[in-house]
């Protein structure tokens, strides 16, 4: 296939953009079981007009708590199950690691990104990564995609600034649609 028939992606986020994020001090946490998950409003409808555009969907999810012990893998993949069931997700790609072991796909870095591009053949220069933390930000970057920022207000610092800030996965579809219309 060549590059000309490749289609874009929206990068996902899980937690923050997907589910509810469980804030401790002002910094997010990912839930740890299916029983802490809970979808944020509107999401279904948002991916539906995504996926409805052509895009393909891809949730991106650093996930280190596995490798800190604090949650199991099980339970993690029990949540990208039910994503999955419920929506036109095409894909999952989760790490599981932490800074100090030196991966490509620990966010910022962009290689969930750029695997998936590879294994689902992606347009990445035509795609948007849409994240509530600044390592989302940096993966898109660093991939060479657009950025969508969902601003929660949480107390961290932002290196990089995004191509947009919103509120919610709702308003960034709505901007990103926008901007593919133009």
């Amino acid at each position: 296939m060549n590059a000309g028939k490749r289609r874009a992606a929206v990068f996902l986020d899980r937690d923050g953009v997907l589910n509810r994020s469980l804030l401790v001090n002002g910094k997010p946490h990912a839930p740890r079981t299916l029983a802490e998950f809970e979808l944020l409003p509107g999401v279904g409808d948002a991916l539906g007009e995504l996926k409805a555009a052509g895009f393909a969907l891809v949730v991106t999810t650093n996930q280190p708590d596995v490798r800190t012990g604090k949650s199991n893998r099980r339970d993690v993949e029990a949540i990208h199950d039910r994503l999955k069931r419920e929506f036109p997700i095409d894909a999952v790609y989760a790490c599981y690691h932490v800074d100090a072991d030196g991966c490509d796909c620990r966010k910022p870095k962009p290689g969930m990104l750029i695997e998936a591009a590879r294994t689902l053949e992606l347009d990445i220069a035509a795609s948007f990564m849409v994240g509530d933390r600044w390592r989302d930000v940096g993966a898109g970057r660093a991939a060479g995609c657009g950025t969508v920022f969902i601003d929660l207000g949480y107390a961290e610092a932002m290196p990089e600034m995004p191509d947009h800030v919103v509120a919610d996965l709702p308003a960034a579809a709505s901007t990103i649609l926008a901007l593919v219309r133009t």
